[in-house]
């Protein structure tokens, strides 16, 4: 049986402009944007009661929570904390998948400490983080990757959670179907309309069923609904493509707002290129509509990049071409694909030897 652990940082960006900031302490805090244009990135633990979220038009945070603060993004600050983060995981184990700045899966099975106890190298780890970084830290622990994802966000902020075998069935039977990662919210949506509410609804339905309405991924409901997860942390998984996207509370319509969006979903796609150090030679733009409709619209280049402002130029002109959406949009996606890697630009050189 695995030991598997999630740490999911705490409103990271958000926590490192208040660590950096003293006049930021105990004061909502948006990342990202301003109270005129633009979107929020992330937002601090203060404006969050107000309903101020990450991906949230700047204008509506702002009339959620007049008091609201906006800062800068700083985007290096942030991966330099991240590496500062990682280093600390692989004094324990080499089994590390980052998924993202702020959060990584753990496997301890077999660690670097020895240390049988799963639970205590994760309190061992948010401590540390905490002491190297004055950020704070979730960990949820379990025996598989979904119900270790779940855990850590179940005690948030500065939260720990541990699921055991025994208690790990009944702990999905009674979450809302909404909590369980890897559900977005027009898969809930849609669970929701089927009667399926629960981890308890979910496992009444049998395997086909869930395939038949939800295709493939059916597969992997029909499982995690019985608290199953075989999959392995992968450290040196090697991504095919990279991309962000965001769902909007409301659908959007004007150009502005969705070039807003585009900029901010730029700046996460390139920081995690530079995070993989990669590069990439084609964008995709995803475009869903009001009615659930969606198309994509794709550039390729014969030269490789990763600058932010190269990813937001080629999809502000796949937005606009061949026109701009006709219709509201209720969500926007970019992703590069076509990605080289350090590995793959060696491979394109010569080598000679002076004889």
């Amino acid at each position: 049986m695995r030991k598997i652990i999630h740490i999911d940082m705490d409103a990271f960006f958000a926590s490192v402009e208040q660590r950096d900031n003293p006049e930021l302490r105990g004061k909502p805090v948006a990342v990202g944007g301003s109270r005129a244009r633009g979107v929020v990135a992330a937002a601090s633990y203060e404006a969050r009661k107000f309903g101020v979220h990450s991906a949230l038009a700047s204008k509506i945070a702002a009339q959620r929570c007049p008091q609201l603060i906006f800062v800068k993004p700083r985007f290096e600050v942030y991966s330099a904390v991240s590496r500062q983060i990682r280093e600390i995981f692989f004094a324990y184990t080499d089994l590390v998948e980052p998924l993202s700045l702020d959060e990584a899966y753990l496997d301890v099975t077999e660690n670097k400490i020895g240390m049988p106890s799963a639970s205590i190298i994760a309190q061992e780890i948010r401590k540390r983080i905490k002491e190297e970084t004055g950020l704070t830290a979730s960990a949820g622990v379990s025996f598989n990757k979904f119900l270790a994802k779940i855990a850590s966000d179940l005690n948030k902020p500065d939260g720990f959670t541990l699921v055991t075998p025994d208690k790990a069935e009944a702990l999905v039977a009674s979450l809302a179907i909404e909590k369980f990662h890897g559900i977005g919210k027009v898969t809930a949506a849609k669970m929701q309309r089927m009667g399926i509410l629960t981890g308890a609804d979910l496992r009444q339905r049998t395997e086909q069923e869930l395939v038949q309405h939800f295709g493939k991924t059916g597969h992997y409901y029909y499982h995690i609904s019985r608290a199953q997860d075989d999959r392995e942390v992968q450290p040196h998984r090697i991504r095919k493509s990279i991309g962000s996207e965001r769902t909007f509370e409301t659908d959007i319509a004007e150009e502005e707002e969705m070039l807003a969006q585009l900029d901010f979903l730029a700046k996460e796609v390139a920081h995690d290129m530079e995070r993989l150090q990669a590069t990439a030679k084609t964008v995709t733009l995803k475009i869903k509509y009001f009615d659930f409709t969606q198309n994509t619209r794709s550039k390729t280049y014969l030269s490789d990049f990763s600058a932010t402002d190269v990813i937001y130029t080629i999809a502000r002109e796949l937005l606009r071409t061949p026109h701009l959406p006709n219709y509201p949009v209720r969500l926007l996606g970019i992703s590069v694909s076509s990605l080289l890697y350090p590995h793959d630009k060696l491979q394109g050189y010569q080598l000679t030897l002076d004889f």
